[in-house]
């Protein structure tokens, strides 16, 4: 095991980042220290969007961790941290196929299972912690016809996953990235493997103008890399155009 520091476990809180945020303000803070909640009522996304989970039937936990990078690697950590998560759930079923939506979503088998909400503690010249939160769709048999591009792993794979195991097994993953921090150019590498729907074309978002454009690369500051119908590339980053779902192959 790669950290002996405590796992908090709640029965509910607003957010599980909050919580970590909290201690790290109080340094009360340790290295590897895990929150655990059983629900969320202000559970965070991307952007300020809210995450939604079914109480007891969804892994949702913040663990704090000393990034060991410098300032301007932060996408690079972000990756490294992406890249772990699904190369855990690949293992966990040979017959998934486990992608990474840029920047942070983690989709299996062309539908959303979750997603990770990484925040950074900057103080001056200094990035001194990180909270990797994380919400993974685990447990859940069924999704409002609202929701026509969510899954989870047990309606992935038919089977039922223990929520504990499936814990201990990210954590300790998420814990070796900044234990024994990969290079750069070798995280970058297996994350843009994992960059879901890499080389096909993909429909976005652009201030209510729908862009198709064929996804290349992200790029370790963070950016995207798509080449536009025109033949021409542009770069952008997270929140400049939005993701188009498809309702014909999410």
């Amino acid at each position: 095991m790669l950290s002996d520091a405590p796992i908090i476990e709640l029965d509910s809180i607003d957010s599980t980042n909050n919580y970590a945020m909290q201690l790290i303000d109080a340094n009360k803070a340790q290295q590897g220290m895990t929150i655990v909640a059983q629900s969320q009522v202000s559970g965070k996304g991307q952007r300020g969007k809210t995450w939604i989970d079914a109480p007891g039937q969804s892994l949702l936990m913040s663990i704090i961790v000393v990034p060991g990078r410098r300032i301007p690697e932060q996408f690079v950590f972000n990756a490294s941290i992406a890249s772990a998560i699904a190369d855990v759930l690949q293992k966990s079923h040979t017959n998934w196929r486990v992608h990474i939506k840029w920047p942070n979503d983690i989709i299996i088998n062309d539908k959303k299972a979750g997603g990770i909400l990484i925040e950074n503690v900057l103080r001056g010249s200094r990035w001194t912690h990180s909270v990797v939160g994380l919400g993974i769709n685990v447990k859940q048999d069924h999704f409002p016809d609202s929701l026509p591009f969510a899954t989870s792993l047990q309606i992935a794979a038919g089977i039922d996953f223990n929520l504990v195991k499936l814990r201990d097994e990210l954590r300790e993953s998420i814990m070796l990235c900044t234990v024994c921090p990969l290079p750069a150019e070798k995280v970058m590498a297996r994350y843009n493997e994992l960059l879901y729907k890499r080389t096909q074309n993909q429909n976005f978002n652009n201030a209510g103008k729908i862009v198709a454009a064929t996804i290349l690369n992200a790029h370790s500051d963070g950016t995207i890399e798509l080449q536009l119908e025109d033949g021409t590339t542009a770069f952008y980053q997270h929140g400049q155009m939005t993701w188009e779902w498809e309702t014909t192959n999410p």
